[in-house]
């Protein structure tokens, strides 16, 4: 099943797919952060659209994949982000379920596509070429954007969850100290069989 699935994942077929439904989300993602990025300070329009710059990072990597290149600091920066926002949208989408009682069908999208966002990036850990030191460098952005998203008040904007804006900057926090930690080991577990 295992060797199925790394096959599938490797065609070329396959690849275009992915590279495009990644490409159109992307583009959708900056566009769904219209409003908020229109609001932000040109300093910081870099790190306020996470998971659109997630999957960007994921498309780049797709791209040079086709072409077998490898750029192995983008490959670091997909896996982590696409990981991290996925979760965290999962998780923000299901706590705007519980404060509010619903969700509109756009969460619901929300929640699938962000989930589908974190398993991808990891299914391609096997072909990743990023050494610890790319990983040192992802980790610098990506705890960098947790301070500009929650010291500078850029995170993404749930309305509803406004009154939870400290813990959910702990939670972030610690998804990205955990998010790195399970990419730095799974990472070293795949080199190693």
């Amino acid at each position: 099943m295992i060797q199925t699935i790394n096959y599938l994942l490797r065609q070329r077929a396959f690849l275009i797919v992915l590279f495009v439904i990644n490409f159109f989300g992307t583009v959708y993602g900056y566009i769904w952060y219209g409003p908020q990025l229109s609001d932000t300070p040109w300093y910081f329009l870099i790190f306020v659209p996470d998971s659109p710059t997630a999957s960007l990072f994921f498309t780049i990597f797709i791209g040079c994949y086709l072409f077998n290149k490898h750029v192995p600091l983008i490959e670091a920066l997909a896996v982590v982000t696409l990981f991290k926002y996925g979760i965290w949208a999962v998780v923000m989408n299901l706590l705007t379920l519980v404060v509010n009682g619903s969700l509109s069908p756009a969460g619901y999208m929300l929640i699938f596509s962000h989930g589908a966002m974190a398993i991808q990036g990891l299914l391609y850990l096997p072909v990743y070429r990023f050494k610890w030191w790319h990983l040192a460098i992802t980790a610098v952005w990506t705890l960098h954007n947790d301070a500009i998203d929650y010291l500078f008040s850029m995170m993404p904007r749930y309305h509803s969850l406004s009154d939870y804006m400290y813990e959910i900057g702990y939670f972030t926090f610690w998804l990205s100290i955990v998010t790195l930690g399970m990419v730095y080991y799974l990472k070293k577990k795949v080199n190693v069989s």
